[in-house]
């Protein structure tokens, strides 16, 4: 795909991911934990079923690209299970005002690092789990893992507590850049790592890779990606490098000179995409691949995809819950999210609160454009005739005012249009969450946009 330097010009500004709708930046602390407890109480008197993210958030070190919420710390015990102490109160917290236990159709342990947890801790936290939730072990149960904090022991741990599917950080292969971002995992120790996760038979295998980092060049970038391709994962996510200084402090450590331009940045992104699908890989939704016969591509083949805060799903569930700190849910049309800081954590949990921090309750217009946006991004495609199924009111009706940007769209290539609705092109797939911005109102009235990171 040739696209012009003045496209990316163009295109290249900031935005939202769109891993939520609306966005964090305008949540705000009127959701509290009387609001969470509401829900909750709400949620248990009803039949519906659960996705439950877990968050750990320790890492022995910070690397350098990193725009996640983490806690720096040794690898000791005490650190732990001190933070089990007080995700467990949490865990019996919800599961109280909940009243029933209900039925987990996904369950995603992320972080930092979930590893960072020894072998008791992650049999202890797992039984805790399944004391209050009914964890279906058919379904996806999954976990990311750093391959450095990995043995095979704590795989075979992971594998006989009901865990399924792995996820690895693997960011690039390249000595020069994992030296650059403080990651230093050679390819020898991630194929060492994915071979015993292959022996042990889990069902599915996903490599997170970031374009945009220091001294990454098409021809560094592209080994990565041959290497990556011969260790055959089952999906694929690739992001590209958030650098946002002005919010991770940290990241004013990466030089500015050694960061691929903006067209090298694109260039990098079109290498892999092309090699991905040319080897049996199909491009789902914005950044993320998944072998054909994958069950993420067939329910994109069938239009069932989803997206949440744990990324591209088959959404199994009804509703989602996130525990520990900084973690996100959203049940009862409501965003929530836990506080930030540990100590706080922590003290709130020690109070016997829900340590809520801030939220979101969607109103009629939330709940229009989060389902536009998801289509968008999920389906690469929006019918009027599902939307008037959906929402009883017709899609151009509703949508007059941004008729102007669906003809701009339109115009540059982004998008085509017929009497069914509207299809993402091939250039548009690049550039969604610019077709994603004219259908976000709380974006169009944001006086900065500087808390996101550009779009290439």
């Amino acid at each position: 795909m040739s696209i012009s330097r003045e496209s990316i010009k163009k295109y290249n500004i900031p935005g939202p991911r769109y891993t939520s709708y609306p966005t964090a930046p305008v949540w705000s602390d009127e959701v509290n934990e009387s609001v969470y407890g509401e829900k909750l109480r709400s949620f248990g008197q009803s039949n519906k079923t659960l996705s439950l993210y877990i968050h750990i958030p320790f890492c022995q070190s910070l690397c350098t690209f990193c725009a996640c919420n983490v806690v720096i710390r040794r690898q000791e015990n005490k650190y732990g299970d001190e933070y089990l102490k007080y995700l467990f109160t949490e865990i019996e917290l919800i599961s109280k005002e909940i009243g029933r236990k209900p039925s987990i159709k996904q369950l995603h342990f992320g972080g930092g690092t979930p590893t960072y947890l020894n072998t008791q801790q992650l049999r202890s936290l797992f039984k805790k789990v399944q004391e209050h939730f009914d964890v279906d072990l058919s379904s996806e149960v999954a976990i990311e893992i750093d391959p450095r904090t990995i043995d095979y022991e704590k795989l075979v741990t992971l594998k006989e507590i009901g865990f399924n599917r792995i996820s690895f950080g693997v960011q690039d292969f390249d000595q020069k850049v994992q030296e650059a971002i403080n990651r230093i995992q050679p390819l020898a120790m991630v194929k060492e790592v994915n071979q015993w996760c292959r022996d042990l038979k889990f069902h599915s295998i996903n490599f997170d890779l970031i374009y945009g980092l220091p001294y990454q060049t098409q021809a560094s970038f592209s080994q990565t990606i041959k290497d990556v391709i011969k260790l055959t994962p089952d999906r694929i996510a690739l992001y590209s490098f958030a650098y946002v200084p002005w919010l991770k402090k940290h990241q004013n450590k990466l030089s500015q000179i050694t960061l691929p331009d903006n067209e090298l940045k694109l260039d990098l992104f079109l290498l892999a995409r092309d090699a991905f699908i040319e080897n049996n890989y199909l491009s789902i939704a914005m950044d993320h691949f998944a072998r054909k016969d994958d069950e993420l591509a067939q329910a994109y083949n069938e239009g069932e995809l989803y997206r949440n805060f744990m990324g591209y799903t088959v959404k199994p569930a009804d509703e989602y819950i996130g525990l520990g700190l900084t973690s996100i849910g959203f049940i009862g049309k409501t965003f929530i999210q836990n506080v930030k800081v540990l100590p706080e954590y922590y003290k709130m949990l020690s109070e016997n609160r829900l340590a809520v921090e801030r939220g979101k309750i969607l109103n009629e217009d939330d709940e229009i454009r989060q389902w536009v946006i998801r289509a968008l991004m999920c389906q690469f495609q929006l019918r009027r005739d599902v939307f008037y199924k959906t929402f009883h009111i017709p899609f151009d009706e509703y949508f007059r005012d941004e008729r102007d940007h669906i003809v701009w769209c339109i115009e540059e290539g982004l998008l085509l249009e017929d009497d069914k609705g509207l299809k993402v092109t091939e250039m548009g797939k690049i550039f969604v969450r610019n077709i994603c911005m004219g259908f976000d109102q709380y974006f169009q009235k944001q006086q900065t946009k500087q808390q996101f990171s550009k779009t290439v």
